[in-house]
């Protein structure tokens, strides 16, 4: 069975593969589905459509945002959305602009901790896309400052560490209606990380807000991914699944793990109408 991969980043955000180049990685894993769920960008999915239009590829226009919820982080995942529409790019713009911003302020802390970066260095890495911690990361490899991106987060990017920074974030009930209103639907990312996903998760169930859960995720444990399926199964959510592929010198995730149910991509597309 072809696999199906639907949480994966592009140099429109935080990746290290442009569109044209994951597209032909997709590909050649043997891949059937592709979601384009790059951080508060839609820029490359255009680029990806076309480039999978000579392979037996299907792309899912998507998205995915970060938001805030009681100070945890968490990442809301839009499938299916309007990725052209002119309000929705106009909103991600502001919000990249205040990521670049961000990069600044990291610099800063950087500087005051005696690891100097040049936030051009930085920003010219991801060029017209979104600026994140991951290519700030990379640029403190490429000094020597630290051995890899993980180390990097570890010691330095991570929240509540030394250098990170905090910036403006929807709250979750915001992103899910953001989705909505572009026509997708919205899914939690990797709730595993956040120990207080369950009970956000039936809160938003239960006010119509969210459509899925990401059940199957590298970093879940099978433990995890049991209770968020059985989670989607009692509030009539779908469980969706991805990679969170970056490229191999962001994270350690290869395209089309874990392996997400062909049944669980078919519930996708009844609920989104297909």
């Amino acid at each position: 069975m072809s696999a199906i991969d639907l949480h994966a980043h592009t140099t429109a955000s935080d990746g290290t593969y442009t569109p044209e180049a994951l597209v032909e990685e997709a590909v050649r894993r043997g891949l059937a589905v592709l979601a384009i769920t790059d951080h508060d960008s839609t820029e490359a999915v255009g680029p990806a459509l076309a480039a999978a239009r000579v392979a037996r590829l299907e792309i899912v226009p998507g998205i995915e945002i970060n938001t805030e919820e009681g100070g945890a982080e968490v990442h809301v995942l839009g499938f299916f959305i309007d990725h052209e529409a002119k309000w929705l790019r106009d909103q991600m713009r502001e919000f990249r602009e205040d990521r670049a911003a961000r990069v600044h302020r990291i610099a800063e802390r950087l500087a005051g901790l005696g690891l100097p970066i040049d936030p051009a260095e930085v920003l010219a890495l991801v060029r017209e896309g979104s600026a994140g911690r991951p290519h700030v990361a990379q640029v403190m490899v490429r000094k020597g400052y630290v051995a890899s991106v993980k180390e990097a987060f570890d010691r330095y990017l991570r929240a509540g560490g030394p250098a990170y920074v905090s910036h403006r974030r929807l709250t979750v009930e915001e992103a899910c209606q953001l989705i909505h209103r572009a026509g997708g639907l919205a899914a939690m990312a990797h709730p595993g990380f956040n120990d207080r996903s369950e009970a956000l998760i039936r809160q938003l169930a239960k006010a119509r807000h969210l459509d899925g859960v990401e059940c199957y995720y590298a970093e879940h444990s099978p433990e995890q991914t049991a209770r968020f399926v059985g989670l989607c199964r009692e509030l009539d959510l779908v469980p969706t699944g991805g990679s969170d592929f970056h490229g191999p010198s962001v994270r350690a995730a290869t395209l089309g793990t874990p392996p997400v149910p062909r049944a669980a991509w078919e519930d996708l597309l009844r609920r989104a109408g297909r």
